[in-house]
């Protein structure tokens, strides 16, 4: 029954989309969505590389006179720099 779409149906389907959500909302649909993905990708390459230096670095032992670490800013998109924001990273303050 719907195994095949053929062109007059995708095209149909095209056209009902673009009466639904109107010709001017489409572009920006598409803008957010790609925006969207590489903020989703950015963010996985982060946490991937951050777990293959948290497990690859020996854990050491913690110091009382050590500065602390400058902070992260993430980014929505590589080289937006109009929607960065800081970051702050939770830290390990017990005391023993």
């Amino acid at each position: 029954m719907f195994g095949r779409l053929g062109a007059p149906e995708i095209i149909l389907i095209l056209v009902v989309i673009i009466l639904l959500f109107g010709a001017k909302k489409l572009p920006d649909m598409a803008r957010s969505l790609g925006k969207s993905a590489r903020i989703l990708k950015s963010e996985a390459k982060a946490m991937k590389t951050e777990g293959q230096d948290n497990a690859s670095a020996p854990a050491a032992p913690p110091q009382t006179d050590e500065q602390p670490p400058a902070q992260r800013t993430i980014q929505a998109a590589p080289g937006d720099v109009t929607s960065s924001r800081p970051v702050t990273e939770p830290t390990d303050n017990a005391k023993r």
